[in-house]
């Protein structure tokens, strides 16, 4: 791949207009047959382990929910996750979509970055014609999911990343933009030449206001 620029995207509140790891799981749940009171549980055990450690510990307890699912089957319920919230109309926020397919018309390699996995990203990655993704990637043994984490993708580990991938492809991160919506980007923003900000988080407005970073509007509640 040979390319002037990238431009990189977190995924969740930013490129689409939704969380796509509990969206995703409440679906799986429900092509398992699975009461939403264990959907409830999961999401209950992923905010308090947030709340009590960090981002990091969240994602770990959410994977968690998966431990003995197949690989091959998790992905078959993501494409068929995505197709219905497509078919919903809501899934993707528009204006970054728009900047999204701007960036691709220029020629520049579209790389979403994000702390969701593959059974979520690959069919938006496929559907808006992403060149890399970068994302956590839970552990799996013999094509099952072992409840464990192999490599989370938030925060500083987006930036040791994009810094990876830039090498890669032999990027000039001064001439590369990033978009994310929350304070945990801030790694990943700080890398770019061109940061822009998506949506109100506090911290992440501030920091981009002392840069004057460009802004756009966030995902309506």
């Amino acid at each position: 791949m040979s390319r002037p620029a990238a431009a990189f995207f977190d995924v969740d509140d930013t490129l689409i207009a939704v969380k796509s790891v509990f969206r995703f799981l409440a679906f799986h749940l429900r092509l398992r047959g699975r009461p939403d009171a264990e959907y409830a549980a999961v999401r209950e055990r992923v905010r308090r382990a947030g709340e009590s450690g960090t981002r990091s510990a969240a994602l770990a307890e959410y994977f968690r929910a998966f431990e003995g699912s197949g690989e091959a089957e998790l992905a078959g319920h993501g494409r068929a996750w995505f197709d219905a919230e497509l078919r919903g109309g809501r899934l993707f926020h528009q204006p970054v979509l728009d900047r999204l397919r701007a960036h691709a018309a220029a020629g520049e390699a579209v790389v979403l970055v994000s702390g969701s996995f593959p059974p979520c990203l690959d069919p938006i990655a496929e559907h808006v014609g992403a060149d890399v993704v970068l994302c956590s990637r839970p552990e799996v043994r013999d094509g099952r999911y072992t409840g464990s984490i192999a490599t989370p993708m938030i925060g500083a580990a987006k930036a040791a990343a994009v810094l990876e991938c830039a090498a890669a492809l032999g990027l000039d991160l001064a001439a590369c933009s990033a978009y994310g919506d929350h304070v945990s980007d801030l790694p990943l923003l700080d890398l770019v030449g061109r940061p822009v900000v998506v949506g109100a988080d506090p911290a992440l407005v501030a920091h981009a206001a002392d840069r004057g970073w460009p802004a756009l509007a966030g995902v309506a509640g």
